[in-house]
């Protein structure tokens, strides 16, 4: 026996066609808050800063007996840290500029300041001979941002591809300016006399890739035909860049 089922009535239908549209727009929300929820997890993940910290002090500790290990760093007992761990003396003494890039940087980060640790922050001062340069580099896990106490520097960064625009500013004493984290940036100093700046990071060990020391200088060396291809240079010149000692002013 065939069974044939009743046809629906008007108002059958009628809710039939809201109930149909009320699950297509709910499985549209679904989708939305999925996608919301997993766009705030990237971003979580892609956080442009240290962590925060998990407690008031973390003070490294090379020593790992009755400590903890925190970003990075066993952290010492909090009952034993003490207000050295938070100091550092010898900032405003000049760096020696009387090497291949007439620069020096003096770093205070977490490996001269044991607090730093967890904290997401550190310094530095850069010292420049007339026309020395601090050459393009890049901090891999931080902003850094600059502000000249004596003489006149050119500097600049460039964003990334594939634009790779140029955004550069004559800096003068008092000046500040800001190197967005993990982009290529330098400073010259383009005056007569010796010139200082002092700069903040947004890390606790911001790291420094200086460009032709990676490139040219790394160990063991890069393929030189790959190197020549790349840079789209003669293989002899690469070769040639390779030999020669690449200064690290850090």
């Amino acid at each position: 026996m065939q069974n044939f089922s009743s046809p629906l009535t008007s108002t059958e239908r009628i809710v039939k066609i809201v109930r149909d549209k009320t699950l297509a727009i709910m499985k549209k929300g679904v989708s939305f808050l999925v996608t919301v929820a997993l766009m705030a997890l990237a971003s979580s993940l892609a956080s442009a800063s240290d962590p925060s910290p998990l407690q008031d002090t973390c003070v490294a500790i090379a020593e790992p007996k009755n400590a903890v290990f925190v970003n990075g760093k066993f952290c010492k007992n909090p009952n034993l840290t003490k207000a050295d761990d938070f100091f550092y003396s010898g900032l405003d003494k000049p760096g020696n500029v009387s090497n291949p890039v007439g620069s020096a940087v003096t770093q205070v980060n977490v490996a001269q300041i044991a607090g730093l640790n967890t904290l997401g922050i550190s310094a530095v001062r850069i010292d420049y001979a007339p026309y020395g340069q601090n050459p393009p580099h890049t901090h891999p896990r931080a902003t850094e941002i600059l502000t000249v106490l004596e003489g006149t520097l050119l500097v600049g960064f460039v964003t990334s591809n594939p634009e790779n625009r140029l955004f550069t500013k004559v800096l003068n004493k008092g000046d500040v300016f800001v190197f967005p984290i993990g982009l290529i940036h330098f400073q010259f100093n383009i005056g007569h006399t010796n010139a200082v700046a002092i700069a903040g990071l947004s890390s606790q060990n911001p790291g420094v890739i200086t460009i032709a020391n990676a490139v040219f200088g790394s160990d063991p060396a890069i393929d030189p035909d790959f190197l020549s291809r790349a840079f789209q240079l003669d293989k002899n010149v690469v070769k040639n860049l390779q030999s020669r000692f690449w200064y690290d002013n850090n």
